[in-house]
């Protein structure tokens, strides 16, 4: 969650930067990307980003990861946050969210996640 390569790992491979507090990520995919802002990265603990650039809906929204510890299970608690209002591009990145976040499941289970360009594809948006 806080390395580049650990990123590239289960969320897109094209993926580069500095992933330390006040660092920048640059993550791409086939339509294009983001560009993010660490605001915080405590291994095991809380990850924050903030977007600053990529499509219009998305710059000043936080992409939070807390994790905790219960009964044996890691826990993700994922939010992306700030959206200025509920457009059809969101509800779109809340599903490709949940396909992003089982190959994190994966890569944790098995060594190897389904990252972009090999992710289940859900729209023309990719």
């Amino acid at each position: 969650m806080t390395t580049v390569d650990g990123l590239a790992s289960w969320w897109t491979q094209d993926t580069d930067g500095d992933g330390n507090v006040g660092g920048a990520i640059r993550f791409r995919f086939e339509p294009g990307g983001f560009d993010m802002k660490v605001l915080e990265a405590q291994p095991a603990e809380r990850v924050v980003w903030e977007v600053v650039d990529g499509p219009e809906e998305w710059i000043g929204t936080q992409i939070r990861f807390e994790l905790k510890q219960e009964d044996g299970f890691t826990i993700v608690l994922f939010r992306h946050e700030g959206w200025k209002e509920p457009v059809e591009f969101m509800y779109h990145c809340s599903t490709k969210w949940a396909t992003f976040l089982m190959s994190l499941k994966k890569l944790v289970e098995t060594g190897k996640g389904e990252p972009a360009p090999h992710d289940v594809k859900i729209s023309n948006w990719h």
